[in-house]
């Protein structure tokens, strides 16, 4: 017993002495976490460089976009083809996606060998009847007469193509037209999904006259090889005659994936939080789904792609010259390509074994192994591979392995050889993990920083014969991984068939997007409004102008063109103390304004904000009244002035019919205000009762103005040019100062008035209807005033967000959002306000920023959701800018008409929110009003408090005109 002890300490003594041996002799790929964590931040800058426009081209990881932009959400289905290069054996699927709610799928392969002749040979020239190709003879024999192989050249893709009609036709899917993924596992730079041009071939291909060529066309060309120049009688067109056989290979190839990519997908078909995929096998490299924000490569800054690394070649530019050994440096001599893909000489198992060769030699040569005898087996490239390294690594048989297998190599090892062997290969195959954990650091790292997260749960989708198939790998890895990244919450999901399923799952989430697509752009087509519709519209305002503007046709006008009696612009004289009431949406201002003349003139303002309970909105008029009347009277303690008979300037910002400066009578109310025994009433007279009724102090009203008068005077003071007063905001109308001579509801042909066109109600007698959709008749329908202010309704902030709503839920009946799922949030009116239209719309605004917004709405959305949103919402306000802008160029047409001048130079004063905060509208109006009147020279002025000090402003300007007049 004690002998047997002995022999035990013996050996763990032997062992750890042996260990230590090693250890000493390869200290350099021995690498610390510090060092790892370098490596980390090196890739971190290496991803950068290669996903920078500039930057890009000296890159050595080429961070190569896949326009691969979303993840499967379950929904995917139906039959598809995908084939698979990449290796030893050349694969074709049938892969059968189910919606059947589980997502589940059915996958059908069949392997052919990828002859030597076929890796290695010309692209243009490889013949069929070298010995190499006997394999694909025996399972295509029925194809070729064997006669006409004898001389036949077939290309690498004529190759590709032979087996894919083999495969159909084993399949019975002759008859079939079915989508195709291509899993191509080479480097090639892709401008859309279905199209990649090869950048350089690795593990082992090298087959000429292909570099440089888009594969997906070469694949094409061959495909059609096999439509035959005749059709025998009866055939179909598609059917083509290929030796003795008809065959049918009717397919159209969707997508080109690479196999890394196809990882990814396939595991993110089971698992929604997959957005890595990970290779570690004969080559290795990673993928992730990156911002578009951050791709300055691919054109357009929306949602997300999925990024190649290409992480093979990182360290090609001398990044990783520091932790490069001599034996890794030796390697590289002896490989195909020389200097490039470092890195995947440093972890794939394509070059593992042979290091591990190099090492030993070394170690023999040196007298450290084998008593110092080197065996011809040793000094042979390529006699120790991966599946040896494993072997030897296997933790009960790993010693009796090794032994066998160096015994194999004429090597007659030692129990000391033995075990510094397996420590070799331990050494070797850890600091591949090691590597491999720290560059996959850095990429998950990226993804939580672009999330904006401070801890991360993320799925990995794995695939690769090193990770599967050696014993400890996955460990090591898993290990390595959340030490260096210990805020992510790391799952790493194998891959079933990753590169043939997933390129299958990559074209049937392409179908699924493209019909999408096919059913939003029909959604949205209605919104995209072409010049000539555009220039319709223009012309339809001009005419609703004018006809607001006759005696006899002006009762019937939809656009009413109301006389304001507003009939000069400020000159600079104007001065004194004025009180200005705003009334026109859920909140009422008082202000007192002073407004000093001379060279410093200047305007000082004082106000108070009062809001207006929805009762009191749509109570009586009294009550209405009666409240604006109470807050007046609290402004008027507030500033100490109750004694003061001040003049006084309303804003009124709702249709109204003057017959003077001090007289309107309220058309009709908008804006949600429903306050009855107030239509047909002089608005001016039921203030006057109001304070009469209250008793406490009176005031000179001298002028009821609408807000977009007061708009154009503010602008005016400014800007003598300006003549044209606009408000796009909550609501949207337009003045201007119009001709006497063509104001036929108004006595006297002398100057000007400013009129209130009222356009809001543009449409209201069908004329644009035409452009009206069934999301704007719905909003229509469910309004406080159905039928009335059409043009208001499809322009102005007030219902801008419920057209989107009433958009999201036909789209998400639809299944186009959401999950198909209508939230009980979204069924509430109102709930999408326009304000979240400008937030979704800005360009500084992420999608993860709009995923936010649309939480807080209630609405659970993906990354694809939050595209189709925002696509959304800005149809809609692209809409209505434009509509906006073409009635405002035919109030500028008609303002150059009226002047008689061949370019018209004028200025508009704009107010409104929606102009203000939408961070497109103001361009967007702006760009149509040129387009629509290229002969108008128009200035877009800002205005700075239109509704109050604008109504100060007319105040003034009536006094100083009746003094004048009175003089």
């Amino acid at each position: 017993m004690l002998a047997v002890h002995l022999l035990a300490f013996h050996f763990t003594k032997l062992k750890e002495d042996q260990i230590k041996k090693v250890d000493r002799y390869l200290y350099q790929l021995r690498l610390s976490d510090d060092v790892l964590l370098d490596v980390t931040a090196r890739f971190q800058a290496e991803m950068v460089k290669g996903l920078g426009r500039d930057t890009n081209p000296t890159a050595a990881v080429k961070m190569l976009p896949s326009f691969v932009r979303s993840l499967p959400d379950g929904s995917e289905k139906g039959d598809f083809l995908a084939l698979d290069l990449g290796g030893s054996q050349f694969r074709a699927h049938q892969v059968k996606v189910f919606d059947d709610g589980k997502q589940s799928s059915q996958l059908e392969s069949k392997f052919y060998p990828t002859p030597k002749e076929v890796m290695q040979g010309n692209g243009a020239e490889v013949g069929h009847c070298c010995i190499a190709a006997a394999a694909l003879l025996c399972c295509c024999a029925r194809l070729w007469d064997m006669a006409q192989l004898s001389s036949l050249l077939v290309q690498l893709f004529d190759y590709i193509a032979d087996c894919l009609s083999d495969f159909m036709e084993t399949k019975n899917l002759k008859h079939k037209k079915l989508p195709l993924g291509f899993t191509f596992s080479f480097p090639c730079k892709q401008t859309k999904l279905e199209e990649g041009v090869l950048l350089a071939w690795t593990k082992h291909f090298r087959v000429r006259g292909v570099q440089d060529t888009d594969v997906v066309s070469s694949l094409r060309r061959a495909l059609q090889k096999h439509q035959a120049s005749f059709v025998p009688a009866g055939a179909e067109p598609e059917k083509v005659l290929l030796g003795n056989h008809l065959l049918d290979i009717d397919v159209d190839v969707l997508a080109l994936v690479n196999d890394t990519v196809g990882t990814m997908m396939t595991c993110g078909y089971d698992d929604q939080r997959c957005e890595v995929g990970l290779i570690i096998g004969t080559g290795t490299n990673a993928c992730y789904m990156e911002e578009m924000r951050h791709i300055s490569l691919v054109e357009g800054d929306e949602g997300r792609m999925c990024i190649n690394t290409e992480w093979g070649a990182f360290g090609d530019d001398g990044a990783l010259d520091d932790l490069r050994t001599e034996f890794d440096r030796e390697l590289d001599l002896g490989s195909l390509n020389p200097g490039k893909q470092l890195f995947e000489k440093m972890i794939s198992s394509l070059y593992l074994g042979e290091l591990v060769r190099l090492i030993l030699l070394k170690m023999t040569k040196e007298g450290l192994l084998f008593n110092g005898k080197v065996s011809a087996a040793l000094l042979t490239k390529g006699m120790i591979e991966m599946k040896h390294v494993s072997a030897m690594e296997k933790y009960k048989e790993g010693l009796s392995n090794t032994k066998e297998i160096l015994t194999e190599l004429n090597l007659f090892p030692s129990e000391e050889d033995c075990v510094a062997v397996q420590h070799v290969c331990t050494i070797v195959s850890f600091r591949s993990a090691n590597l491999c954990a720290a560059a996959l650091a850095a990429i998950l790292t990226r993804l939580r920083e672009n999330k904006k997260l401070l801890r991360m749960r993320t799925t990995v989708g794995i695939d690769g014969g090193l990770y599967k198939t050696h014993p400890k790998y996955a460990q090591r890895l898993h290990k390595v991984v959340r030490r260096l990244v210990p805020t992510c919450d790391v799952r790493f999901l194998l891959s079933q068939s990753g590169s043939g399923r997933g390129a299958a799952v990559v074209t049937a989430v392409a179908r699924r997007l493209a019909a999408q697509r096919r059913r939003l752009d029909a959604a949205l087509a209605p919104f995209l409004l072409p010049p000539g519709v555009l220039r319709e519209v223009r012309d339809k305002m001009r005419a609703e102008l004018e006809y607001g503007l006759k005696r006899e046709t002006q009762a019937q006008a939809t656009v009413k063109m109301l006389p304001t009696y507003v009939c000069g612009m400020p000159d600079g004289t104007e001065k004194g103390k004025f009180l200005a009431l705003d009334l026109g949406g859920t909140n009422f201002r008082v202000l007192l304004v002073k407004i000093k003349s001379g060279r410093r003139r200047s305007v000082q303002m004082y106000n108070k904000i009062f809001a207006i309970p929805l009762e009191i909105m749509q109570g009586t008029g009294e009550e209405l009244f009666d409240h604006i009347v109470q807050c007046i009277a609290d402004f008027l303690d507030y500033m100490g002035i109750k004694g003061a008979r001040l003049p006084l300037g309303f804003t009124f910002s709702f249709p109204c019919r003057q017959a003077s400066i001090d007289k309107g009578t309220l058309v009709g109310w908008t804006k949600g205000f429903k306050a009855t025994d107030c239509e047909g009433e002089d608005v001016v007279d039921m203030l006057r009762e109001a304070i009469r009724r209250r008793n406490e102090f009176d005031l000179d009203i001298v002028a009821v103005v609408n807000d977009t008068v007061g708009t154009m005077m503010t602008c005016g003071y400014e800007d003598p040019n300006c003549e044209i007063g606009l408000i796009a905001g909550t609501g949207t109308n337009v003045c201007y100062m119009e001709d006497m001579k063509n104001i036929e509801t108004v006595e006297g042909n002398e100057g000007k008035m400013c009129i209130n066109t009222e356009w809001g109600a543009f449409g209201d007698n069908g004329c644009i209807d035409y452009i009206r959709t069934k999301y704007d008749r719905e909003v229509d329908e469910g309004s406080l005033n159905p039928g009335k202010q059409r043009y208001e309704k499809m322009t102005s902030g007030m219902y801008l967000g419920e057209i989107v709503r009433q958009i999201l839920i036909d789209l998400t009946k639809q299944g186009l959002l959401f999950r198909g799922h209508i939230s009980e949030s979204l069924r509430k009116k109102g709930i999408f306000e326009t304000k979240f239209l400008s937030q979704i719309e800005s360009d500084r605004l992420a999608l993860l920023q709009v995923r936010r917004i649309l939480q807080q709405l209630g609405l659970d959305s993906t990354c694809e959701d939050s595209i189709i949103v925002k696509e959304v919402c800005g149809a809609v306000s692209r809409r209505a800018a434009q509509l906006c802008g073409a009635g405002l160029a035919a109030v500028v047409e008609k303002k150059r008409e009226n002047r008689g001048v061949e370019c018209l130079q004028i200025t508009v004063g704009v107010d409104g929110t929606l102009y203000k905060l939408h961070p497109h509208f103001s361009r967007i109006l702006q760009e149509t009003v040129k387009e629509l009147a290229p002969q108008c020279d128009v200035t877009f002025m800002l205005s700075e408090d239109g509704s109050g000090k604008g109504a100060a402003l007319i105040t003034a300007v009536a006094k100083r005109l009746h003094n004048v007049g009175q003089k």
